[in-house]
């Protein structure tokens, strides 16, 4: 029987594999140069975090998790997205006590059961960050200027930060009652999720994709325009922060996100490539979610990135990330030499050069045709002549050149090379 990936999943095969190391590791390194540190999560929870924290008037929520029932019969769910399970961490792990404001960041795997697309899956990447504790925008902004720098950084170009304030629960719900006066008559023209909304969730009506619903909503009031003093001084600082960081933005009064867990300040960096518009990533503040999962009352902001999306953005642009390494050396073998060999090759393998040697019996005829298609840099035979003598030609492959070395400095030529 042959077997495949479970569809919405896939294998990811070298080269590939070299550029999301890439992204990983640049990802890392300016998480680090803000003070963010590594969180490593569960790949699944329990259920009631994602239904409290995500919110069960969500789509992620009401049908795309995978739950199942483990062999205790207790209910539990692959990761849809990461912050929950990293507010249920902060909250277990007693890190309140940690000094303010907790900078974490994490880069995972998750998991929705939606349809499968160009740059969507069911089993995906998402790269995070979390800073709980801070209720100032200056925060919000530092945030959005880690994401600018990891773009920058990345080569990425091409990109709009569109900004927007979903208000508190006291705004909120004052909104949420005008805007179903507004919609009730338009009810009819909606899709069948939207009057659906229309009761639980008004505000996600306003994020619908489906044309026919953004041509109803293009005129809505928006909540930008009824934000209570204190959600409006917020969102003022925000844009006053960013312009003191020099980073441009839109206010994009359609933005809501898709998250029943967001509050006042939300994001996205969209690209403006041709072709390639959309969002590359979202996020916002989340004051109310550390209570609702047990905590005492915290605010907290973050952002989810799509590494899928990222890398599928950089192609479209021609961004081109480093290649994976290849061997420095290719030790092939002439004659009975293969111990030898195999010995010199652990030799410079410890000094923490990538080598390589024949096991497969070749012929010196096929090992170098090997060492040409491999890419690597250097190629040398050990035979008689060379196991005798303690030295071989090193042969350039690039160039052609060859040097004379001693094997017992073999691995000091190779560092400077």
């Amino acid at each position: 029987m042959k077997f495949s990936a479970p569809k919405g999943t896939r294998d990811l095969l070298p080269p590939e594999t070299a550029a999301w190391q890439h992204a990983e590791h640049v990802f890392g390194d300016v998480c680090r140069r803000f003070g963010y540190g590594e969180i490593r999560l569960p790949t699944f929870e329990q259920t009631e975090l994602f239904q409290r924290g995500v919110g069960d008037t969500t789509d992620i929520v009401q049908k795309e998790m995978y739950t199942f029932p483990d062999k205790g019969g207790r209910s539990l769910t692959l990761r849809p997205e990461g912050t929950a399970g990293v507010v249920r961490s902060y909250v277990e792990n007693g890190m309140a006590s940690w000094p303010s404001p907790v900078r974490l960041y994490y880069a995972i795997t998750a998991f929705r059961y939606e349809n499968v697309q160009k740059g969507r899956y069911r089993e995906f990447h998402q790269f995070g960050c979390e800073a709980i504790g801070a209720a100032g925008p200056a925060i919000d902004a530092e945030l959005i200027s880690l994401l600018q720098l990891f773009f920058a950084q990345m080569g990425l170009a091409e990109t709009k930060l569109r900004i927007n304030s979903i208000g508190c629960p006291v705004c909120r719900e004052a909104y949420q009652a005008l805007l179903r006066d507004w919609l009730k008559p338009h009810l009819p023209q909606l899709c069948d999720n939207c009057q659906d909304r229309f009761v639980r969730n008004p505000l996600r009506i306003i994020d619908c994709k489906e044309t026919r619903c953004q041509a109803v909503t293009a005129q809505a009031p928006a909540q930008a325009d009824h934000l209570c003093a204190d959600c409006q001084a917020h969102f003022d600082g925000l844009q006053h922060q960013l312009n003191v960081l020099g980073l441009s933005y839109v206010i994009d009064r359609r933005i809501v996100r898709g998250l029943d867990y967001y509050t006042r300040t939300v994001f996205e960096f969209v690209s403006e490539h041709v072709g390639t518009q959309g969002t590359i990533c979202g996020g916002g503040r989340y004051d109310g979610l550390i209570e609702t999962v047990g905590g005492a009352p915290t605010p907290g902001i973050g952002f989810a990135l799509g590494v899928e999306r990222l890398l599928m953005e950089l192609d479209a642009q021609g961004i081109q990330t480093p290649p994976a390494p290849t061997p420095v050396l290719f030790l092939a073998i002439a004659g009975d030499h293969e111990d030898e060999a195999r010995r010199l090759c652990f030799r410079l393998r410890q000094a923490g050069l990538a080598v390589e040697t024949d096991l497969l019996g070749r012929s010196l005829k096929a090992q170098m045709k090997y060492a040409g298609k491999s890419g690597t840099r250097y190629v040398l035979v050990l035979g008689d002549d060379e196991a005798a003598s303690g030295s071989g030609r090193l042969r350039n492959l690039e160039t052609r050149a060859e040097t004379e070395v001693r094997l017992d400095q073999l691995e000091q030529h190779l560092l400077e090379a």
